[in-house]
């Protein structure tokens, strides 16, 4: 039975092909019979005018496929030059995607409904028509999609939303009707197939409408919205993955729909564990020493995506290479991480004035962020000129922190405020280089006061939400007073630390005019001979164990309900 469905698949597909195919074999046959007919005297004129002929046939050939494909099959009637994928051809396979277990988790439970959908109809159900996958850039939500056309064994179209979109009216709609033409003809012949639109925004955003007409764009999207509600026969098992970095509230909500897109999948940045993995994963890629400390490297990367991770192993590479080195070190990843974070080291010269003030600068940045700052450690300590800086003090949260208090966002203001109040405590005077320490220091203390009620005279309300024009000026007085007095209480604070530990602050200037860079562990070590410890230090370095006992726990308990059949574990009675 199944190969009787190829087999029609195939004259389906090839049905026009078959059919010229057949006719200019016909043609050939009856010319070839009527030259036979004819007497030798005009046999030989007529074979004697046949290259020439087949020549201005061939030209006239040429002319009409040019003239078809170029305007009326692309430009005007949408052709859609796409084709499947088979699924073992994209060959991605579910313990390939790293670092979003409860995405992955999630799509498995797709694929299950996938397979199964004949079990799942006997009881009532029904398939999923439609799957969007939303999250930030490169956190693999291509790649999950090719697993999930992988693991289900379907063939796999993909395409990029932008390439419905044409100036010329219904040419978007023309190749959406095609693209699901398409699909459900592999779906009658392989079972089923899978639509990737990617970028779903571009054609999906929220649609206008005006005395004028809809526009393009709403053709598309409404010839979109039909198809997906599968108006037909609808046992055509076709299943579309739509995929966007914008948020939700900007696609149209009829796209949203339960029926169009019945799961959503809310694709985030890996955790401790996700990075861990996936730096384990793409170090085994290349030659590497084994003594590098992976944890480390992903406590030290937060925040980052599996797409920066493999970038970052893929210029510590290109380092460890054009430092002819066989293998990559920690030393090449520390240098990749700075490099793309920071740029590249410049070879501007300063005068010995520039480079002592950004010496102090920087040293009242690195002193206020270590021992103030409750969430992020200083990981580097530089006067070299980087991008348009002339120094820069490295310095990233500990762990994920999806909500901030006050004492963080005030020690954030004390942070961006210290190169200032280093560079007036030891020269009376300061430089240009803190106009951008104030832009971001101004910006959170206005959003403290105006969005989120941390002022001191405890006005409550975000007031960014009312027209400019109907706050009255007392409360725009009060507002703005909060602001001053933040930023005016924050450098008074740093002032005094500075001065507190004045002999830490001008060895640490000192260090990084000899040394021009200073590592973690160098400014660690420089607080020690002080006698001042970190006073995260504790919490940050058990970070990693305490991820392991709890994944351990995790696992133990795992295994002891596996072995009770899913049962209730016997334990100690209260």
């Amino acid at each position: 039975m199944q190969w009787q469905k190829r087999l029609h698949l195939f004259w389906l597909e090839n049905k026009t092909k078959i059919l010229i195919t057949s006719a200019v074999l016909g043609l050939v046959v009856l010319s070839v019979w009527a030259m036979m007919s004819l007497e030798s005297f005009y046999r030989n004129i007529t074979l004697a005018q046949l290259p020439v002929s087949i020549l201005m046939g061939m030209i006239h050939a040429v002319v009409f496929v040019y003239m078809y494909t170029s305007v009326f099959s692309n430009r005007w009637g949408g052709g859609d030059k796409k084709k499947q994928i088979k699924a073992k051809e994209v060959n991605v396979r579910f313990d390939d995607v790293i670092g979003i277990d409860e995405a992955k988790e999630e799509a498995w439970e797709v694929v299950q409904l996938i397979k199964d959908h004949t079990k799942l109809r006997k009881i009532g159900g029904k398939i999923l028509k439609g799957i969007l996958m939303i999250g930030p850039p490169g956190c693999g939500k291509t790649y999950l999609a090719k697993a999930i056309a992988t693991e289900s064994g379907l063939p796999f179209i993909s395409m990029a939303a932008s390439e419905f979109n044409e100036m010329f009216v219904g040419v978007g709609a023309s190749r959406v009707r095609k693209l699901f033409k398409r699909a459900r003809l592999l779906a009658y012949g392989y079972g089923g197939c899978i639509i990737f639109i990617d970028e779903l925004d571009a054609m999906g955003s929220k649609r206008t409408f005006s005395q004028f007409g809809s526009g393009e764009g709403n053709t598309t999207q409404n010839q979109l919205l039909v198809e997906m509600d599968g108006v037909g026969s609808g046992k055509e098992n076709v299943i579309i993955i739509g995929a966007t970095n914008a948020r939700e509230e900007i696609l149209d909500e009829a796209l949203l729909r339960p029926g169009r897109f019945d799961r959503k999948l809310y694709i985030t940045k890996p955790g401790l564990e996700g990075r861990e993995k996936l730096f384990r994963f793409y170090l085994d890629k290349v030659r590497h020493e084994t003594s590098i400390d992976v944890g480390h490297l992903a406590r030290k990367s937060v925040g980052k995506s599996p797409a920066e991770i493999e970038n970052i192993i893929k210029e510590a590479a290109l380092i460890a290479t054009r430092n002819e080195k066989d293998f990559v070190s920690y030393k090449e990843i520390t240098e990749a991480i700075e490099r793309i974070e920071l740029g590249v080291k410049s070879r501007r010269r300063m005068t010995l004035r520039e480079k002592e003030m950004t010496a102090y600068h920087e040293a009242g940045h690195l002193m206020v962020t270590y021992l103030l700052h409750p969430t992020d450690d200083v990981f580097k300590a530089s006067i070299v000129p980087r991008k348009s800086s002339l120094g820069v003090v490295h310095h990233q949260p500990r762990e994920e922190h999806f909500s901030h208090d006050k004492d963080k966002l005030l020690a954030d203001i004390k942070s961006a405020l210290a190169g200032y109040a280093a560079e007036k405590m030891k020269f009376k005077v300061t430089t240009t280089g803190v106009s951008m320490d104030f832009r971001h220091a101004m910006q959170i203390a206005h959003t403290m006061v105006w969005s989120l009620g941390m002022g001191d005279t405890g006005m409550v309300g975000d007031y960014t939400a009312i027209p400019k024009d109907e706050i009255s000026s007392e409360t725009k007085t009060k507002l703005n007073q909060d602001t001053n007095a933040l930023v005016k209480r924050s450098i008074e604070e740093v002032e005094g630390l500075l001065a507190k530990h004045n002999d830490i602050f001008e060895r640490f200037a000192q260090e990084l005019l000899r040394r021009e860079e200073l590592e973690y562990d160098d400014i660690e070590a420089i607080f020690a001979e002080y006698g001042i410890q970190n006073p995260r230090k504790d919490e940050d370095w058990s970070l990693h164990e305490k991820y392991q006992q709890q994944a351990a726990r995790t696992k133990s308990e795992d295994q002891a309900t596996k072995h009770t059949d899913g049962g209730p574990v016997d334990g100690p009675s209260d």
